[in-house]
């Protein structure tokens, strides 16, 4: 997203703890402002807040897409790398979406993008705290949708399928490469576009591909039992 609106010449803040990655964007794009947070921190967190609270240099969208998965059996994980995760996911999206309204709803306009993922319309066995957290995310940002129609704001939750990012190597789930065909993935620029295009449009939610469209629209219809159980085969193969 970074790369679509810095070659678009749009003033853009990016944040992470890698800083070196952040600067490699600002060499690259001249419109590009550098903060180095980490948002697992109480410090990390409250410098975006003052950053996306500024009045002298406005944030007309805030798009939150820090997380990170732990996958295998609930009751083998680490308890605190589980908090740690439950902390970036939620609380830390939730003290951002919060910012991002208290300024951008007495302005009368603004762009929120809460970075979620399909497997929030459903069950994830041996996924089952990243799921639980983007089913908050999904469910908060739909709510917060509805509370800022009419406002000029718009708050969409975006829920990607299988994306080609670090996120497999992150969360222990390298061997969904050979695992999942290669039609069920997608590339991380398709995405980026599919989300800004769909907040530009106000959509509740966006979710790139057809086919994941599809699988989305199809949980609703679906017996909740089915669909623990089907969720429950894939992950078992």
């Amino acid at each position: 997203m970074a790369e679509i609106l810095g070659a678009a010449g749009i003033p853009t803040v990016v944040v992470a703890r890698r800083t070196d990655r952040l600067q490699q964007l600002a060499d690259r794009f001249a419109c590009i402002e550098v903060l180095a947070a980490d948002l697992g921190s109480r410090d990390g967190l409250a410098a975006v807040v003052a950053r996306i609270e500024d009045a002298a240099a406005p944030i007309d969208l805030v798009v939150n897409n820090a997380g990170f998965g732990t996958s295998g059996s609930f009751q083998q994980l680490d308890a605190d790398r589980l908090d740690a995760e439950v902390q970036l996911n939620v609380a830390a999206l939730t003290r951002l979406s919060r910012a991002a309204l208290g300024v951008m709803v007495p302005r009368g306009r603004g762009y929120l993008l809460n970075v979620s993922s399909v497997v929030s319309f459903q069950p994830a066995p041996k996924l089952a705290v990243y799921a639980a957290t983007k089913a908050y995310v999904t469910s908060l940002s739909e709510s917060l949708h509805e509370e800022a129609r009419g406002t000029g704001v718009h708050v969409t939750a975006l829920c990607p399928g299988l994306t080609r990012t670090e996120f497999q190597s992150v969360s222990s789930t390298e061997s969904y490469a050979t695992e999942y065909p290669s039609f069920m993935w997608l590339e991380p620029s398709e995405v980026a576009k599919v989300g800004l295009e769909d907040v530009a449009k106000g959509k509740a939610l966006s979710i790139p591909g057809a086919m994941y469209k599809g699988l989305a629209a199809g949980v609703g219809v679906i017996p909740r039992g089915l669909t623990r159980r089907l969720s429950s085969l894939v992950q078992r193969g």
